[in-house]
């Protein structure tokens, strides 16, 4: 390497120096180069770019074995890719330090909120402890970096009157049984729309839907939205074994995009404030609470893992709170 820079250098000045300078020029340089090792650091940094894009592949299997969705892994990927890229470090050399800046940057830069800096963080735990763990690194650089602190928000959820005020708003039967099953068995968005014709039980007033990490689990419906879902097929001409489907032809499975959008158009029309899939499952869970409905029950229902989840989800009433306060305390 220290030949090719020297080569490159008396070519480049061959053209304005003479014989003479020409061979004091070669002389200084060797002199200058002497005991100097020169080493090419495009080649070092592509070494250890693929050799990180390696461990972080490694790390994405790893995740997917466990059952992560496709939706998770690539949220993975390109939030350690670009820690990566902005980064220009090996793998093993990342200090705590170099992450703590780097998330200020981002806050600010982005101006990203506490919550998504808070799932960054996470993220990079995950990582940093599978390279633990693989004895990639002594100790994760993460450990020194505490959970973000948030603010709480009390998020809104659906009251009777405005479930009601949708009921009466929908044209289609189709978007009528969407209103009514998200209502009564406060399934995910992506719950609801991988639901076959054939997973419905009538008789049993319940339907079998597919998870998070493709866990199958048994929601259960109202009466309201029995007699809904059976208008609601009897209207289809179609042979698609979906249980929701687009209205023109030809028919295909309602997307999570096509829900959402049925629903946003629902509340504009209605002036009801942010109509969107979860809010009916939000819904559901404080309801569920605020009739009594034991907290292990609910995590049941919703399909949590942690209960902790099920709790952020379920908002108690404030007025449910004055009554328990004064019968058990007053």
């Amino acid at each position: 390497m220290r030949e090719l820079v020297k080569q490159e250098i008396m070519s480049a000045m061959n053209t304005v120096l003479n014989f003479q300078q020409m061979m004091m020029l070669e002389k200084v340089i060797h002199q200058s180069f002497h005991n100097v090792e020169i080493t090419n650091q495009n080649i070092e940094n592509q070494h250890f770019t693929e050799n990180n894009q390696s461990i972080l592949s490694l790390f994405i299997s790893s995740k997917k074995v466990e059952g992560c969705s496709e939706k998770s892994l690539k949220y993975y990927f390109s939030t350690i890719d670009t820690l990566f890229k902005k980064l220009s470090k090996k793998v093993t050399e990342i200090s705590t330090n170099d992450l703590r800046f780097y998330l200020s940057d981002y806050q600010e830069s982005k101006n990203s909120s506490k919550v998504t800096i808070d799932n960054i963080r996470r993220i990079f735990s995950s990582f940093f402890s599978f390279l633990e763990d693989e004895d990639y690194i002594l100790k994760s650089p993460v450990r020194r970096i505490h959970k973000v602190k948030t603010p709480r928000i009390i998020k809104e959820i659906l009251s009777d009157e405005e479930i009601e005020i949708l009921r009466d708003n929908c044209k289609e039967i189709r978007d009528l049984t969407l209103i009514e099953i998200l209502s009564s068995t406060g399934i995910r968005v992506g719950e609801l729309v991988k639901i076959n014709r054939k997973d419905i039980d009538f008789h049993e007033r319940s339907c079998i839907v597919t998870g998070k990490g493709n866990k199958e689990r048994e929601v259960y419906f109202d009466a309201r939205t029995k007699i809904h879902l059976k208008q609601y097929l009897k209207t289809r001409t179609d042979d698609n074994e979906a249980l929701f489907v687009s209205l023109s032809k030809p028919h295909q499975r309602l997307s999570i995009g096509g829900v959402e959008n049925v629903l946003r158009k629902l509340g504009l029309k209605t002036q009801i404030n942010k109509v969107h899939p979860h809010k009916f499952r939000r819904t559901l869970a404080t309801m569920a609470i605020d009739k009594g409905m034991p907290i292990e029950q609910v995590q049941k229902l919703l399909g949590h893992v942690k209960i902790d989840t099920t709790l952020h989800y379920a908002m108690v009433n404030q007025s449910n709170v004055k009554i328990a306060h004064r019968k058990f305390i007053s």
